[in-house]
This record gives C-alpha cells, structure tokens and sequence, in this order.
C-alpha cells in the first residue's frame, strides 16, 4: 500500500436525481491505511419524503426506519470531516460522489476536492476476465462476503476489502506493465494513476529479475507453459468389464456404473482402430464425452499420432480440456498432451497491439480496452481475446488487434505468438480439441492446421450443419460497410486517403498525381455505392406499403433484381480502386526508411485495405454472376432507420458436400460422429442426410436406464394463455409471472429458454422493472455483456442466477447437480415460416412433393426441445423440473410427439399456482 488514506463510501438513496428532490436514506464509510480498515462509519438519514416502495424492496430500508434519523443538514460537517485528507473510493464513483457533493452545496458546505478511485474501473483493468463487475458479483469472485447488498455500511466494507484485494494484485504486477498502466491511466475518469506509480515505485526500488515473463517491446507476457513429455508406453485398451471398471475407479471420486457408457467406449474404439465411420447417439447421462475421450486417448498414444475432438461451441472445448481431460489422464496412468486450438480470429495480434501502444490519440474505452489487454497478456497463457471482458467501445478495440492471417514467423517473435504456440502444441499432441468451425476453415487453407491424426470425434454432431451454414455466409451490413470504407474519406476529408496523399508527395513514392488519382477512383466507387444504396431504398419503400404497419422487414434478395447492374457497378469500381492503391502501396513499402508515424500510418493504411477487399468480396458474392443457385439469399431492413439498418444474408440450403469436405476421412482414419439428438422417431436419418452420412453408416444409440431420470419431472402449466390466439404483451406478461413465481419456488437456478430475442428482451425488462427478482442475479443473453460462455460462467458462480437464453443456450450447456433447478420452455422451438432459410429449404421439400412442416419444422423443434430437456439431468442424483408454458404440446396432434421424444418421465399437467406448491415443496424436501 501506498501509506494514502482512502475513504470508501456508499450511499443509498431515494432515487439517482438529487435535483429532482431524491435524498440520501443511509450512509456508509470505511477508512483504509496501510492495507486494512481502520474504522467505519454508518447512519441513517431522514430523507424527508416517502421512500418508493422498490428501493424499500432493493435495500429493505423503510420509513419507519428513518422516521427518527438525523437529516442529512445534521451530519453534513461531521461527513465531510470524515472525507478530509482522504482519497475518496466508491463503486461508481460517478454516482456516489456529484450525489454528495449536491447534498454538501444544498447544506452550506463547500466542494469537496481531493483524488477519486473507482472500484469498478480498477476492476476492470486488474481483473479484466472477471465475468462481471457489479460489486456483489465482483467481491464474490475474491471471496468477500457481502450477504446484506443494498446496505451503505455492507457495501462499504465490502467495497474497502475489493479496495485493498485490487492493490494487492496490483502490486504482483510486473514492472513493464505497471509502467504502461502508470504512463496511460491520466487518460481514467478517477485517479487511478497516483494508485500505479506508488506500484510502480515499490517495484523499482525493490528492483530483481522477475521471473516467469517474457517482455517485448515493453509488454510482459507469461512464459508459456511447457507441454508435458510425450510418452511412448503402449497403452492397452480395457477390452472387458473387470479392467473398464479399474480405469473408471481411477478417473472418478465417486464411481457410477453405466453399461451404455460402456458400450459406446467399444464402439468408437473399433471404428478408429478400423478406420471406418461410426454414428452414435448418445443419451444425457450416459457419459458420452468419456465414452469417446477414453478410446481416442487410447488410439492415439497406441498410434503416436494426435486425434481431433470437435465440438460445437469454445465453451464445450474449454469443458473438456478444463474437466473431462483429468479424468482421462487418471484413467490411463499417464499425462496427455493435449491442445486447444481455434481460429486464427480469437488471438491477439501482438505487432498490431504494440504500434496502437505507440500512438497516443486514443478514445476513454479504447484507453480502457489497452490497459485490460496489458494486464490481460501478462496472466493469459492462450492469448485469446475470448477472455476479456469488454464493454462499449471495447469490443471495437478488441476487433482491431485480432489476428487475421497466420502469417509465418521466426526467431522472438513465433515465441511468443499465441496462435502459433497453439499450432505448435497440436503437431505434438496426443488430443486435439477444436471446434466444428475451425474443422471447417481449414478446409480452405493451402496448409492444414491439422497434422497426420489417428482419428476424429466430432461432438453434437447435428450442430455441424449450423456451424457449416454460418461458415458459407456472406453477411453484409451497411453500417459496417460505410464505417470500413468510411475510414479511407473522400479528398479533403483529412483522412487515410489524403495522409496517403501526403507521404506520397513526401516520398516522391508513388508520386502525388498517381495518389490523387487513386483518391478519384474512390470518389467514384463511392458515388457508385451511395446511387445503389439510394435503388435499394426506394425499392424498398416501394414493396413496404402493403404492409404499412411493419417496421422490420425481410425480403428476397430476387426482389432487387432490377437494381443488379447498379450493384455490379458499384462493385467493380471498388475493385478497381483497391487494385490500384495495392499497386501504388507496393513501391511505398519496397522504399522503406520510414519515420515510426509513417510506419504506423503503413500499418492502418494496409489494415483498412485488407478490410476494404474483404467488403468488397462479400458485396460481389451477392451480386456477382454466381447466382443463387442452391442457396438462400434475403435483405433485412428496419423501415424506420434505412439505410442504416440494411443487411443481405446469404446461406447455402444443403451443406452436406462442404461438411465431408471439411472431414475427408478417406480411409485414412475413423471418425465418429456423435450426439445425443442424430435421430427422430420415425425420423432415423434426419441428420444423417443432413450432414452427408452415408447410407451405410448406420446410427447406433446409447440408451440410459430409466432410473437415471428419476429426478425429473415435466410440468405443462394449463392456465398459460394461448400463444396463438392472444396480444404477445399479454402472453409476455403471463410468462414473466410464470418465471418470477417459479424462480421464487425454487431458489433460482434456471434457464428461461426462449425461440425469440425480442420476447426474451421484453420479458427480461418487465421482470426488472418490477423488481420481484431483485435480490436473484439475472443474466440475459444479448442483454448481459459476454459471450455465451461467460454468460454460463456467471449462472454457475452464483446460486441465486436465472438465466434467459435464446437458440445457443438450448443446448450445448452443461449445468450439472444443484447449478441447475429447472429449465422453463417459454414456447416449442419452432423455426419461423419466414425465416428466409427455412422458407428456401422448405421450398426444396414442397417441390419434391412432401410436407415442409412434417418433414423439416416439426422434427427439427423436436430435436432443440430435446436438446433443452437434456441440460436439465446430467447425473442420476440431479432434480430438476422441465416446465412448459406453450399450451400446443398439450392441444395440437404433434404435442404428443415432443413428449414421446424425451425419456420416461412424469409429465404434470397442472395450473400454475399448483405447480408453484409442487415445487415449494419438492424443492424444501431436497434442500
């Protein structure tokens, strides 16, 4: 510590306005010297007026509470003591802070003045992984107890712990990275900087080599971990019960005998010691990850060659290596070299990094973003940016030093570069996880990632039509498309295009009059581009009036037909301008002996060039001469911002061909494809054909005994409106009664599974506004910042969490034992009619004759619904109810087929508040 002290204070209050008469109802302080509290201070204040009822429900403080209190004109003095000589700390400063400062003025007193720390931006650079920031989730992720939340005096203390937690970790910090903190942080909203130089000064003047970083151009990064030896020993496989059943009481603390698990073990074993395909469904519970994992850990180590383990998510990738791949090592007595690889655009590109740390014109989150990322590369051992959590314009920031290319490198550099420290790590693995879209781009690599492999197993096997779709995509955006080619601006602008102008005129290289003429041909591309955008608008407009009221629409992208040559025209011209400005760049480099400001402007001219082209060739996909031949192509539009809100999609119908591209097995190894969906009833290749299974292969299924679902039981709330036949407010009102009285049941620990973000988004508002889940940590998919995996991370740390996801969280989420209570279906997953997708294959089926709803919609909302049942019981000792608020499982024909596709469990069809009873109930007999 820095021999300061700091005064932490929290308020609560009767609202966020003091100028519109909200008042202070409590404070708390506490004093922080020489890294502990030394004394605290706390008392109500009589606000004067009626506390609303919602913060009386958020802080559970009431007017009769601060009935007889002092007013706050009574403690102003002694308050404003206490703060002297102190720097002064809250959790959001920006609130706490201007509140009693408004309060000091109404009361007489001068301004208060001194340094400010923020807890939550201190936060946020020293913990930049850290799930989330909010005080009670931030302290819980130290350890620091905070069961009162909502009290000053709580909050206070708790805020002064994270104080002292944060400099402490602050202090570890390596010297290089404290310097970039101390040097940026005069750009932070508090004073941040005083806190960095006293670190840094510590660090000096206790000056030796620290280990375990490797420095380069001034930023510290961890030394990487070294892989484990590779070990040459033959390892037998458990070819019977007795010697499964010795592996299995190594791997596990508490042993559970599962004979399908078993049996799936000497399936896969046999298809990659043949080298043959094997399709194999695998039932929750059964264990499938180390049914599979055991067998090509085996095959590998035997072979001496890696096998790939492809799933469909980073999080599911990140579960094995964090989890499952323990297990497998203590069941074959030896370590496991393994490695996590994913493509090239999750690792930070440290030469890019390191020349925006060179310049110095930078935005408040771009400042922040840089001080995370510094903090960040001197813990991370993967380098990527997944880790990070990001707010604002920091997402932004994060896109610019991702990595786009796998360029080769030698010497310092390829030792320190992640992504190819990972690449080195998979040619010397015995297991490689990845995930479904890596398999994919590497298919149209020149060079695989991939080296020689003994075997392949790919995990949710039906998501790899998803990811293939996704990976085929051309998406264009129109706000994304005017900010990158907005960067180069039109002559006179005094952007890219005219500082190219200046270096040219500087450098005799290229020459001015060639660089001026370059910026002509961008002035005609983009007038190009402004005359298409204007066609497509009216266009538009024009097919929008017959639905007047609809404010998002999607059209087929056929409906531009006649505004085509117009595109293609403006395409050509951007083409014609980026081979021109390649070709004027060329010499520019080749000269060299740049000042650094000129190497850096080289950097971002090249970067926004490369950007361009990617535009440029996602515009001419959709409007070249290809055609849409086998594919979907449609425009999204918001009517009440166009053009700003434009977007085309395009997807291919049928990805089977790109999906046995991407494996190409050939012979040369066994694949196994496996999932707990890859059939229906009465549906057994729906997926096979899908994903391009050949008909000989047929899907061997790994059943759990109906035991196993013992603690589960499905509930069809009755008393639900009907979907169809009611306003969507008043079905979104009913569901977010449901899910409050059912979240309160059961102490929290759901998913809220919806098929749509809109009413996910409204659902979510209209519980927060009511404040009947206040004290519950609510975390919303689209809403909450982070990535899905993030978001799953912050359900499992807290008890009381319920989360609200859209078609990701359906499956694919593992929330074992008491981390999950219940998983509410807000409604049956069904695929909308007009998805364009959906409406482009379910054309391909009515023109062979079939029905598009029995053949395509109907099993595939089958499969997700499946699939959410699945998150629920993932052990024979997890409870956990599966509650449906869509009453068309119980009144239409087809409802009977979702139930018949789960296994065997009690299905309740009960009104609402008795299933609330049942649960209370069920619930207070677990606990």
């Amino acid at each position: 510590m820095d021999g300061k002290r700091y005064a932490v204070v929290d308020l609560e209050t009767t609202g966020h306005s003091p100028k519109s008469g909200d008042r202070m109802i409590e404070i708390g302080m506490a004093i922080v010297e020489n890294g502990s509290v030394t004394k605290t201070y706390s008392t109500f204040l009589n606000p004067g007026r009626k506390i609303p009822a919602f913060i009386s429900s958020l802080t559970g403080i009431r007017d009769k509470d601060v009935a007889d209190a002092p007013m706050f004109e009574d403690r102003a003095a002694e308050i404003r003591e206490w703060l002297e000589g102190c720097v002064f700390v809250a959790h959001n400063v920006s609130f706490d802070l201007p509140f009693l400062q408004h309060e000091f003025r109404r009361a007489g007193l001068p301004k208060w003045s001194g340094e400010t720390v923020d807890t939550v931006e201190l936060a946020k650079i020293i913990r930049p992984s850290a799930a989330s920031f909010k005080l009670q989730d931030i302290a819980a992720e130290f350890g620091i107890g905070l069961e009162n939340a909502h009290r000053a005096i709580e909050d206070a203390k708790a805020t002064a712990e994270l104080l002292i937690r944060l400099q402490e970790e602050t202090d570890r910090l390596p010297e290089p990275t404290l310097s970039i903190l101390h040097k940026r942080s005069f750009r932070l909203k508090s004073d941040l900087s005083s806190l960095f130089y006293g670190a840094l000064k510590q660090k000096r003047r206790h000056a030796a080599a620290e280990g375990g970083y490797l420095v380069w151009k001034g930023i510290a990064m961890k030394e990487p971990v070294p892989q484990k030896e590779r070990i040459s020993a033959r390892i037998a496989y458990p070819g019977n019960p007795e010697k499964k059943e010795s592996l299995f009481r190594n791997a596990f603390e508490q042993y559970e005998e599962r004979p399908a698990q078993s049996a799936m073990m000497d399936a896969v074993y046999s298809a990659l010691e043949s080298k043959s395909e094997l399709a194999a469904e695998a039932a929750t519970g059964i264990g499938k990850t180390f049914a599979y994992l055991l067998p090509a850990a085996v095959h590998a180590l035997r072979e001496g060659k890696p096998a790939v383990i492809s799933t469909y998510t980073n999080h599911l990738t990140e579960q094995i290596i964090g989890r499952d791949m323990e297990k497998a090592e203590r069941a074959v007595g030896v370590p496991l070299r393994t490695a996590l690889l994913k493509g090239v655009g999750h690792y930070i590109d440290l030469e890019r990094f390191s020349r925006i740390l060179a310049a110095t014109d930078e935005s408040y989150d771009e400042t922040l973003a840089i001080l995370q990322v510094v903090v960040w590369l001197a813990g991370t051992e993967t380098g990527d940016l997944e880790e990070l959590n990001v707010s604002g314009g920091g997402g932004l920031f994060l896109d610019k030093i991702r990595k786009y290319r796998a360029a080769v490198r030698e010497g310092e550099l390829k030792k320190i570069d992640f992504y190819l420290r990972s690449l080195d790590l998979a040619r010397n693995a015995d297991l490689i996880i990845t995930n479904h879209a890596m398999l994919l781009s590497a298919q149209d690599r020149s060079h695989t990632p991939f080296p020689r492999l003994s075997g392949m197993v790919i995990d949710e096997a039906h998501q790899f039509i998803t990811a293939a779709r996704s990976h085929a995509e051309t998406l264009f955006s129109y706000t994304d498309f005017k900010y990158t080619l907005g960067q180069m601006g039109r002559s006179g602008e005094g952007l890219l295009q005219d500082r190219f102008v200046s270096l040219a005129r500087k450098t005799g290289v290229p020459g001015e009059r060639e660089a001026i003429r370059a910026g002509d041909m961008y002035d005609r591309a983009m007038d190009a581009f402004d005359a298409a955008f204007e066609g497509i608008q009216l266009l538009i407009q024009t097919l929008a009036e017959d639905r007047p009221h609809e404010q998002k629409r999607t059209y087929a992208l056929a409906d531009l037909e006649p505004l085509v040559p117009l595109c293609r025209e403006a395409g050509d011209r951007l083409y014609a301008y980026l081979d021109k400005v390649t070709e004027l760049t060329s010499p520019l480099l080749a000269a060299g002996g740049h000042q650094p400001e000129e190497a850096r402007f080289l950097s971002e001219w090249q970067h926004w060039i490369r950007e361009i082209r990617l535009q440029a060739a996602g515009w001419m996909e959709l409007f070249g001469p290809a055609g849409l031949e086998d594919a979907a192509a449609w425009i999204e539009a918001d009517m009440r911002s166009i053009p700003g809100s434009l977007k085309i999609v395009r997807q291919p119908a049928d990805v089977s061909g790109m999906i046995r591209k991407s494996v190409n097995p050939d012979g040369r190894f066994g694949v196994i494809w496996t999932s707990g969906t890859l059939s229906l009833p009465g549906r057994e290749r729906f997926i096979a054909d899908q994903i391009g299974l050949p008909g000989t292969v047929g899907i061997r299924k790994f059943t759990a005994p109906p035991e196993f679902y013992r603690g589960a039981k499905m509930f069809i709330v009755s008393d639900m409106p009907d979907i169809l036949n009611v306003p969507q407010q008043e079905y979104i009102e009913s569901v977010a009664d449901a899910v409050v009285q059912a979240v309160i049941a059961t102490g929290g620990r759901c998913f809220v599974l919806f098929t749509s973000h809109d009413m996910l988004r409204k659902t979510y508002e209209l519980i927060v506004d009511s404040e009947l889940l206040a004290e519950y940590m609510l975390i919303a998919q689209g809403i909450t910042p982070g990535s899905r995996m993030r978001l799953l991370k912050s359900f499992q740390r807290f008890s009381h969490s319920v989360l609200f996801g859209t078609d990701s969280f359906w499956e694919g989420v593992d929330a074992p034992g008491d981390a999950l209570a219940a998983v509410i279906v807000v409604r049956l997953p069904f695929s909308s009619p007009e998805n364009p997708l959906f409406k482009a294959r379910a054309a391909k089926v009515a023109a062979s004759g079939k029905n598009p709803f029995q053949e395509l919609s109907l099993p595939e909302a089958i499969i997700k619904f499946r699939q959410g049942f699945g998150r629920l019981i993932r052990s024979t000792s997890d409870r956990g109810a599966y509650i449906v608020l869509d009453r068309r499982i119980e009144k239409k024909s087809y409802g009977k087929d979702f139930i018949r596709a789960l296994p065997p469990v009690p299905v309740e069809k009960v009104g609402l508040g008795d299933m609330v009873l049942e649960l209370e109930s069920w619930y207070n007999d677990e606990v």
